[in-house]
């Protein structure tokens, strides 16, 4: 069972990920793909929140 630092660590990528793909989306104009992609990014940011994470320096949407 991963311990609660390996699902941090994991979010904080998966953050990273959606976060530079819809940088991406955005500059192409890929709207639907943008709504899509801010859910995730959402989620991400809800659950790094509850874990504790300051979002602050790595937050580049700031929506």
């Amino acid at each position: 069972m991963p311990s609660g630092i390996d699902v941090t660590k994991a979010a904080l990528d998966d953050f990273a990920k959606v976060q530079r793909r819809m940088l991406l989306a955005k500059e192409e104009n890929a709207t639907k793909t943008y709504a899509d992609l801010k859910e995730e990014y959402i989620t991400l940011k809800v659950l790094l929140n509850v874990a504790g994470v300051n979002l602050t320096e790595i937050d580049k949407i700031k929506e």
